[in-house]
């Protein structure tokens, strides 16, 4: 897959006002025209999201819902472009442009992140963009994502000599409105997440005594921070958040185990040591590809759900709902047993590493 480093096109003025003190507004327009006042705006992720219509129309842009292919077409000057709900990607042409807040469904309607309409949808216009956020988040611009999200970090508790006793936080991905990804068959991420979440969790139950936490145990929506309280709350000695990917690709598939960057930042003040979820990762790697599953491997990357902190943590992308091979065996009740069995295992690997 081609990544869109660079976008060369005609020079864009972004014009960005100082915020007043009022509800939440936006205005949004082209430089020279009236700018259109947007009131439905909701605070997410520490940025605005504003549902791709309204965007669209105060542009003058044409865009429409693919209800088969289940992505989100816009007409640009440059070509069609296409996003998809849960999608890390917008493609235009044979190019895929990296976007760091995610499209998703908030309140029945399809919206995007001020940061995408700032970095990946102004440079695809024609005419300069203003825009205008009367009341933005305190770190939209200031932060990074893991910096902004939690005031708490995920420590790790003491070990005890009984190995039974490690706890487990599951997080299946999205919920509620917030769907993930969405294969071609209409699939939902959420879906998956949450039956490959509770066979974990029937396996942890049946085998060892200590608790075991499911960030959400059915359909509805759940805040990143409220996903990290309720880990926190437990007690948990590890982390596993589990997702599937989804590409406009058909090729890319397999599993992806994601672990945090060991930097002083995410550590906790004067805390070093070995990077206990590194070696939670080799462990699944391990007993993943020993139960027959291709693993592209462990990369590191600052991944918003995981938070940060020295407890040991993995996000585990179970597939791609994009590829036919993979969205079978995230649907088949034997595959899906297999694949929370080989988590399993490689939990209790890591923990027998770990006196």
């Amino acid at each position: 897959m081609r990544l869109l480093t660079s976008l060369t096109f005609s020079v864009i003025s972004l014009v960005l006002l100082l915020p007043v003190s009022v509800p939440a507004i936006v205005e949004i327009g082209r430089i020279g025209q009236d700018p259109v006042i947007v009131e439905d705006v909701y605070q997410r992720e520490g940025t605005s999201f504003i549902a791709i219509d309204d965007v669209l129309s105060a542009l003058e842009m044409e865009g429409d819902w693919d209800s088969v292919a289940h992505v989100f077409r816009i007409r640009t000057s440059h070509g069609w472009a296409v996003i998809s709900p849960g999608s890390q990607f917008l493609k235009l042409g044979e190019n895929f442009v990296p976007i760091s807040h995610r499209p998703r469904f908030i309140d029945g309607k399809l919206r995007v992140s001020e940061t995408f309409i700032l970095r990946q949808l102004a440079p695809l216009l024609a005419e300069p963009l203003q825009y205008r956020n009367h009341n933005p988040s305190e770190t939209v611009v200031a932060e990074d994502p893991l910096d902004r999200l939690f005031a708490f970090l995920l420590r790790r508790k003491p070990q005890t000599d009984d190995r039974s006793q490690w706890a487990v936080a599951l997080d299946p991905g999205h919920g509620g409105m917030d769907s993930g990804v969405i294969g071609p068959d209409g699939s939902k991420e959420k879906i998956v997440t949450l039956a490959i979440a509770r066979r974990v969790e029937r396996l942890l139950k049946m085998h060892q005594d200590a608790p075991v936490v499911l960030t959400r145990d059915d359909d509805y929506a759940v805040e990143a921070e409220q996903r990290l309280q309720a880990v926190v709350q437990a007690g948990a000695d590890v982390l596993l958040s589990l997702h599937a990917q989804g590409f406009f690709s058909p090729e890319p598939h397999g599993v992806m185990l994601f672990i945090q960057p060991e930097t002083e930042r995410d550590l906790p003040q004067g805390m070093t040591g070995e990077n206990a979820s590194r070696q939670l990762a080799e462990a699944l790697r391990e007993s993943l590809v020993s139960a027959g599953f291709i693993v592209a491997g462990v990369m590191e990357q600052p991944v918003l759900p995981l938070g940060r902190g020295d407890l040991p943590r993995v996000l585990v992308e179970m597939g791609s709902l994009s590829h036919s091979g993979d969205l079978a065996m995230l649907h088949d009740p034997t595959r899906q047993q297999d694949l929370a069995r080989a988590l399993f295992d490689g939990l209790q690997t890591f923990f027998n590493l770990n006196p």
